[in-house]
């Protein structure tokens, strides 16, 4: 479709259990172009704002992918899991009946402003030409350095133990789910990922963006108008 060829930005809330990949071989087919991709990923287990540009305007993802994050989503504290999130099993349990809310808040408090931190090692991440997670996946030790990362904003929205609600505003390359991991570090008692929305890339909101099917509704209707 030749608006689609010249380029556009097109804002999608991307569903949960679907890969940033899935959208665009998606949006590819609905579109019947093959340039499309997309302004920074999303694990399957995150909802919310995918940036995906097409034709000619893919040359702006780099722009995209570089603009500051906004997040919002819970921990679950007591536990942690070799992924950093609910994709694997939750081990080494703790209780947390002792934590306060003003220890809870505390601990944002390290975790916050130009800080190093190191991905997981269940990540897209690529070591010697190869992602790290296929390693990781076999129990091969993968060890990754520290990177410095920007946390804006770190915030607890609300807390119903052992789950806590935040909100995180951060610069490109932060991972959440070391954000949460190091969380569980920081209160003594592990935690780990339990829901991620991307509500914000620099000023793109998820309010503006659209649903899969709503695309793909607008993409009939345009054919058979």
């Amino acid at each position: 479709m030749e608006p689609f060829l010249e380029g556009k930005v097109i804002l999608i809330d991307k569903p949960l259990d679907w890969t940033s990949f899935d959208v665009v071989k998606k949006i590819r087919t609905l579109t019947g172009i093959t340039k499309v991709g997309h302004a920074g990923t999303l694990d399957p287990l995150a909802t919310g704002l995918l940036i995906i540009c097409t034709g000619k305007f893919t040359k702006k993802i780099n722009e995209y992918m570089g603009m500051e994050k906004e997040y919002i989503g819970s921990f679950t504290l007591g536990a942690t899991t070799p992924t950093y999130d609910r994709e694997s099993q939750p081990v080494g349990h703790n209780d947390t009946s002792h934590l306060t809310e003003s220890a809870i808040y505390a601990a944002t408090g390290p975790l916050t402003g130009e800080i190093m931190q190191v991905p997981p090692i269940h990540s897209a991440i690529k070591k010697d030409g190869k992602p790290v997670y296929l390693a990781a996946r076999k129990g091969e030790k993968v060890t990754l350095e520290p990177r410095p990362v920007t946390i804006y904003a770190f915030e607890i929205t609300s807390i119903s133990l052992p789950v806590v609600e935040f909100r995180v505003v951060c610069s490109t390359g932060t991972y959440i789910r070391s954000l949460a991991n190091d969380f569980g570090k920081e209160l003594g008692v592990g935690a780990y990922l339990s829901s991620l929305c991307r509500t914000r890339i620099g000023e793109f909101h998820v309010n503006d963006a659209q649903t899969l099917s709503q695309f793909e509704a607008e993409i009939i209707a345009k054919k058979t108008s």
